[in-house]
């Protein structure tokens, strides 16, 4: 295959890369940046893509995020593989900022009192899905099938998570699409004037010919 890796990656080293890219992140957001400005769609509908992108990012859909993303940004007319290169707005770095906060704001508009911390959130979405693979696996022996914790994490945990992170996302991608629209338009004329300056200087060249 053209693309394929000379060495390719054991186990380890995949798994690590999953959450750490092999460049790192700086490097990782700096091409997400790059190819955002170089889509070609007209900026509005690149700007509804990374809205959509941010927003979903702020939801307790993990592992659908890329498909909750594309649906909103066509839902919205907006640029699909933008909103899915806007989904990098959630990252190890942001992603405790936004647990923590969509959980005390949904718990705050639920009048509730108790705040769940981070990495509780996070053992509780490991949890789910260790019981719904045992659960899986039940379907084909004898063993009984539970949903104690499923049930306990939708009310404790994904509800007011899904509640304060819709809210929050939707403000976060408002702020995303009126910031990204004129870097975008800038980036546009930079780059137009640009194009133009070469194309005088070469004409100026043939012209001394």
């Amino acid at each position: 295959m053209v693309f394929k890796r000379r060495t390719p990656r054991n186990f380890r080293q995949s798994v690590v890369n999953f959450f750490i890219p092999g460049g790192g992140w700086g490097r990782s957001a700096n091409y997400v940046m790059h190819r955002l400005r170089r889509l070609p769609d007209s900026p509005e509908r690149i700007a509804k893509g990374i809205a959509a992108g941010v927003a979903v990012s702020c939801t307790p859909l993990f592992g659908l995020h890329f498909i909750a993303a594309a649906s909103v940004a066509w839902v919205l007319r907006g640029n699909i593989f933008a909103s899915l290169l806007a989904t990098f707005f959630g990252n190890p770095f942001t992603f405790p900022i936004i647990v923590v906060s969509a959980l005390e704001f949904g718990n705050f508009l639920l009048g509730r009192d108790r705040v769940i911390k981070a990495y509780e959130a996070m053992n509780a979405f490991g949890a789910i899905w260790a019981e719904l693979g045992r659960n899986c696996l039940a379907l084909f022996t004898s063993d009984p099938v539970h949903w104690e914790k499923l049930n306990k994490f939708g009310w404790d945990i994904f509800v007011p998570y899904m509640l304060g992170g819709t809210i929050i996302g939707a403000v976060c991608g408002v702020i995303a699409y009126f910031l990204s629209l004129p870097l975008i338009r800038a980036y546009r004329k930079r780059k137009l004037k640009k194009m133009q300056a070469r194309f005088e200087a070469a004409r100026r060249n043939d012209a001394r010919k």
